[in-house]
């Protein structure tokens, strides 16, 4: 058993920013792989989905080190994300879908921790998340959920039968946008309360630029943001959260050292296009901690 298996598509991403066009893999399974990797004290398991004439990211992951399966998919999952002046403000574009997990292709997961990171509302299947359930502490990212492609255009959507995979849940990651879609709340307060009542047990909400928010056992606990030294690049900064804040909860760490550690770990994201690249030690000295 692995400590932390993640589940999720490898992307094709086209991102555009004021004055500059780049163009490099994304999703959150290849932003949460990259930055756990860079922990190197975790048994960590990647199982993706993609076309055959992608694999090279996959060799890629594989030659530093990822222990990463791969089931076959005809297209692979082409973003295209265009920010403003203001970070927090992204539109999107898809191109190509993959095909979406089944109950017979992840047969055989087991781990301490399993993330779903989900793009588009068909990922995963209320039954595939049934067949998860007891073989790990269950993750999930809201964002993939709540999104579904109409030609090109990326456009919300409700959750479907979310009041029956809520209770499945033990880790839900959502964000700012997504706090009033899924309860009906404005107040992040409010909405991990009430997610909370639906059966979630432990609520991650992160705020952008405000922080982010931890509401488990009852109580609340607020992170304050680190301050980037310069803003380059948003794009898998809530999935490098995720990473952060799993990679602390597989440790053991308390709630608030968990918020803290991945409140820093996505601060060093937003410095760089691409991936997460820094160490533990940098992470740490951002937070302050002693080595």
């Amino acid at each position: 058993m692995v400590d932390i298996c993640c589940i999720g598509h490898i992307t094709l991403d086209r991102i555009i920013v004021p004055g500059t066009e780049t163009s490099l893999n994304g999703g959150t399974s290849y932003y949460f792989t990259h930055a756990i990797r860079r922990m190197g004290d975790v048994d960590y398991k990647l199982i993706t989905s993609l076309a055959e004439k992608d694999m090279a990211v996959v060799d890629e992951m594989r030659r530093k080190g990822v222990d990463v399966s791969v089931i076959p998919s005809k297209n692979t999952v082409f973003f295209e994300n265009r920010y403003g002046e203001n970070r927090n403000n992204r539109t999107q574009r898809v191109l190509a879908t993959a095909d979406p997990f089944t109950v017979e292709s992840l047969n055989g997961v087991d781990a301490r921790f399993i993330h779903l990171g989900s793009l588009l509302a068909d990922d995963f299947s209320v039954d595939v998340i049934s067949s998860l359930k007891g073989r790990g502490i269950i993750s999930v990212d809201a964002q993939g959920f709540l999104r579904y492609v109409d030609g090109e255009t990326v456009k919300p959507c409700d959750w479907k039968d979310k009041l029956s995979i809520f209770p499945m849940i033990d880790i839900l990651k959502i964000n700012e946008h997504e706090i009033e879609p899924l309860t009906g709340y404005k107040n992040p307060r409010d909405a991990g309360r009430k997610l909370a009542e639906l059966g979630v047990k432990e609520v991650v909400i992160t705020l952008g630029s405000y922080g982010s928010l931890i509401y488990a056992e009852g109580k609340f606990y607020e992170i304050q943001p680190y301050k980037p030294n310069i803003l380059v690049d948003a794009t898998g900064c809530g999935d490098t959260y995720a990473a952060g804040y799993l990679y602390m909860r597989s440790k053991g760490a308390k709630y608030r050292d968990c918020g803290k550690f991945a409140s820093a770990m996505s601060t060093l994201k937003l410095e760089r296009i691409g991936a997460f690249k820094d160490r533990k030690e940098d992470i740490l000295r951002i937070i302050g901690v002693g080595l």
